[in-house]
């Protein structure tokens, strides 16, 4: 049976993850938090996260949380998985990273420490319903040049880094098709837009879990496309499917959740 490891146990993601794993027969037998957190030192039992007695470790007996799990699920922060992945890796463990965040020298430091080491699924958003998002957007490009592509991406007031990573990766695909040079995040005063700039905009408000839409709009008339999640569920869920699915993979690559789906 799959066992896991889940980093950030107590946070809202962990506790989707630990607890969409329960639901389908999938044990938690390693947890890790801050060490600062109040949550170190109880049980996922203690917690009401599920009826584990696994304990949840400061991240620095990570090797400890680590030791009977087939595959490490991170959804942390930079700094953290900086410090984590490599130890995770000396371990050989499989890994599924969902952190979101890094700078463009961050992500290059933690794709050298997986790549051509373990199997790993790195992606900036599990659910079902983005990937697929992802795939449909190769059809548009039957648009023609006039028309405009843009993104916006709605999160609660809590998420750390905007764009998200799912809208930043929303725009490397649209602007590879469209061969938009610059990304504009936003507009202040006198600010027409300009033909090689692909935009993105960002709200924080409230519990909002999460949305992206697409607007593509030309001189008389607008398609928009929206992915709408109703909770964390709909990570978790594809977390989930991401790990049963690499821990059937034994050649040690970078993968994403097109190829978890087959979409590839």
């Amino acid at each position: 049976m799959l066992k896991l490891c889940v980093a950030g146990a107590a946070g809202r993601m962990g506790t989707a993850i630990i607890q969409e794993a329960y639901s389908k027969g999938i044990q938690t037998v390693g947890a890790i938090e801050f060490s600062s957190c109040l949550a170190v030192g109880k049980t996922l039992r203690n917690l009401g996260i599920s009826n584990q007695d696994t304990e949840i470790l400061p991240s620095e007996q990570l090797i400890r949380a680590l030791s009977d799990a087939d595959v490490f699920i991170s959804f942390t922060s930079p700094p953290a998985d900086l410090v984590n992945i490599p130890i995770v890796v000396g371990q050989r463990k499989r890994i599924v990273l969902g952190t979101t965040g890094f700078t463009s020298e961050q992500n290059r430091v933690i794709i050298d420490a997986m790549n051509g080491k373990v199997p790993v699924v790195f992606s900036p958003n599990y659910s079902v319903g983005v990937n697929i998002f992802f795939k449909l957007i190769d059809t548009l490009k039957a648009f023609p040049q006039n028309y405009d592509f843009s993104i916006n991406e709605i999160h609660h007031t809590g998420k750390k880094d905007a764009p998200s990573g799912t809208a930043m990766q929303l725009g490397e695909i649209v602007s590879n098709m469209r061969n938009y040079t610059k990304t504009v995040t936003g507009r202040e005063g006198m600010s027409s837009r300009q033909p090689d700039e692909m935009e993105i905009t960002s709200l924080r408000a409230g519990g909002v879990s999460g949305i992206h839409n697409l607007t593509i709009a030309g001189p008389h008339e607008m398609l928009r496309i929206e992915h709408t999640a109703f909770s964390r569920c709909a990570l978790a869920q594809g977390v989930i499917y991401a790990a049963e699915w690499l821990n059937k993979q034994d050649t040690p690559k970078i993968y994403n959740m097109a190829d978890v789906l087959g979409l590839t």
